[in-house]
């Protein structure tokens, strides 16, 4: 039988997200990997690697606990992400509820302390804050309406409970805005407020407690400038002092070195990573760690090594220490190599500079060019390892990559502009790096796709219709289609997210939610089009997707529909493939590559 092409094999190559280790017992790992084709919770350490779960659509993240006894994970049996923490023992065996009486929601944070265990969970009624001190069942310490969480964002478990579980921090939103996070730290066990910190018109995270016991500063990531600083706040005493490093572009907290003498720091400038050691003492910067590429987790074992997982547009992900050496990994063979990016600045139409990356076939141009559109929209491309993006390149398209408006990375004004002015924005600025690869003669203007997932495919789908010469094709991954309805459809977060950018819901804007929705200009559309939806997705639900195909195939025009059974992402292996394998048949039919280019493998659903 011939192998496997190399965009498959990309796909299917086992891989170890950034592993967790247990405060007392730090031999003991805990990682999701997808080893056995799935991405589940595996250990790994003494008598390891064991996986752990048997989700059926995966996992994202491993918790364990502080003694290394149990490790913890979100269930989400359909992939609608509303589901409940659950713990199975390190060693192997069944699964069991973590805090056992706690009803099921939408997960807003987990922290772990020893003897303590802290989860904010969001429902239909609001946003509530459960805590389980010594064993006894949880009790919900705090519900408000008002957007919260435990911890920072993500990724979930850091800055939530101190490193001898006697305070609690929590991100709460500033007057009820979820992208703006204020912190508000109080005592576990009573509830009792020890202190607030706000910034109104910013947003903070706390990001690592001090690992000595009985040291009470935090960490903080705030943006009181333009950009991503660090500063420590002892909120017993009021005390704040700003750690800016003098960088450019954002600095993040990626952990405390074990005496608590020195942060180890994440830099982050347009899309690539870098590690220092920053001593407390005088504010010294050491490098630790330059990959050139994104820095996908990163810690301070007990010895004082530092792990990072680490991977380049080039090159798949590896977890390795400062000296180099691989640290964990997953037995099989590693994914092939990729194409490099190439760094994209360009102006946009109303004078914004706008950064992102393109990576071309071999052969020279002019090339068919896909218009890839990154979701969030606070996200961004990154000098980063993307199966996708190198099977279309595979097969001979050039791929775009533009980080518009509100992309994050760039600073607190560039990632807000879309403020009360989503849609618009962006799709200009797409626009603007397709027209500075085609004056590059890098890009056939005649066949190009857009293409995008998720704000992406809203964009894709807008964008479709707002300037429908521009498009050979569009593909719409788990999509807006119809914003009105997905706003009433989508998860609690996922409105309160509404809220905060447009300013108010579509009874509140009409006019708003209206101009900027792609069923406004679904007549306009000419392209065909090709729509991947979840059906169990409640961040883009089905139904509003379906909508627009619907009002779409009414007019006459083409669109195709291909339908799995998950949430708003494909986790499994053979699904994520079969996604690819749509995509390239649909692009072929639509945009056919050059000759000799065409490396499909069919998968049977």
């Amino acid at each position: 039988m011939a192998a496997d092409p190399s965009w498959v094999r990309r796909f299917s190559a086992p891989e170890v997200r950034f592993p967790r280790w247990a405060i007392a017992a730090p031999d003991r790992l805990a990682a999701v990997s997808s080893a056995d084709g799935s991405p589940q919770v595996w250990s790994f350490g003494p008598g390891g690697p064991r996986r752990l779960s048997a989700e059926p659509i995966g996992v994202w993240e491993a918790h364990p606990t502080p003694d290394g006894r149990r490790v913890a994970w979100w269930r989400d049996a359909t992939g609608d992400e509303r589901g409940r923490w659950v713990a199975a023992p390190w060693e192997g065996g069944p699964a069991e509820e973590l805090l056992p009486g706690v009803p099921e929601g939408w997960s807003m944070g987990l922290s772990f302390a020893p003897g303590v265990t802290a989860a904010a969970i969001a429902d239909e009624t609001g946003y509530a804050v459960h805590v389980a001190v010594d064993g006894r069942p949880p009790s919900e310490l705090l519900r408000t309406d008002v957007p919260l969480g435990v911890g920072r964002e993500w990724p979930e478990g850091d800055g939530g409970l101190s490193a001898d579980g006697e305070l609690l921090c929590l991100r709460l939103a500033q007057e009820g805005d979820i992208e703006r996070w204020g912190l508000r730290v109080l005592d576990p066990r009573t509830g009792r407020v020890v202190a607030d910190l706000a910034d109104p018109g910013r947003s903070m995270q706390p990001a690592a407690w001090s690992p000595r016991p009985g040291d009470p500063r935090l960490a903080v990531v705030h943006e009181r400038s333009d950009r991503a600083r660090p500063a420590l706040w002892d909120p017993t005493t009021g005390a704040w002092e700003d750690l800016d490093p003098g960088l450019p572009g954002d600095v993040d907290v990626a952990g405390w070195w074990p005496d608590a003498s020195a942060l180890l720091l994440r830099h982050d400038h347009d899309g690539v990573d870098a590690l220092h050691r920053m001593e407390l003492a005088d504010r010294r910067l050491e490098p630790v760690a330059a990959p050139g590429g994104t820095i996908t987790g990163a810690g301070v074992r007990p010895d004082g090594a530092v792990w990072f997982r680490a991977e380049t547009s080039a090159a798949p992900p590896r977890i390795v220490d400062d000296r180099g050496r691989v640290v964990v990994a997953a037995p099989g063979e590693p994914a092939p190599a990729g194409r490099p990016y190439r760094s994209l600045r360009f102006r946009s139409a109303d004078g914004w500079t706008i950064h992102g990356f393109v990576v071309t076939p071999s052969g020279p141009g002019p090339h068919p060019m896909v218009l890839r559109v990154h979701g969030g929209p606070a996200s961004a491309w990154r000098e980063a390892f993307d199966p996708e993006i190198q099977a279309l390149v595979d097969h001979g398209y050039a791929v775009a990559m533009v980080n518009y408006r509100g992309s994050s990375g760039y600073g607190v004004r560039f990632r807000e502009a879309l403020r009360g002015d989503i849609g618009f924005p962006e799709t200009r600025d797409l626009l603007a790096g397709l027209d500075a690869l085609v004056a590059e003669g890098l890009v056939d203007p005649a066949r190009v796709a857009i293409a995008g997932r998720s704000w992406g495919g809203y964009l894709t789908l807008l964008a479709l219709g707002l300037h429908p010469d521009r498009w050979r094709a569009g593909v719409g991954i788990v999509p807006v289609g119809d914003y009105v309805a997905a706003h009433y459809e989508c998860s609690p977060p996922l409105r309160a997210w509404d809220l905060a950018m447009l300013g108010g819901s579509p009874e509140d804007l009409p006019a708003l939610y209206e101009e900027r929705n792609p069923m406004t200009y679904v007549d306009r559309v000419r392209a065909p089009a090709l729509v991947i939806v979840g059906e169990n997705d409640s961040r883009c639900p089905l139904g509003q997707a379906m909508r627009w195909v619907v009002a779409r195939r009414a007019r006459g025009g083409a669109v195709e529909v291909y339908r799995y059974r998950a949430g708003h992402s494909a986790l499994q292996v053979d699904e994520r493939i079969r996604q690819m394998d749509v995509e390239l048949a649909f692009l072929a039919r639509t945009i056919p590559p050059p000759t000799g280019r065409v490396a499909r493998a069919p998968r049977p659903a």
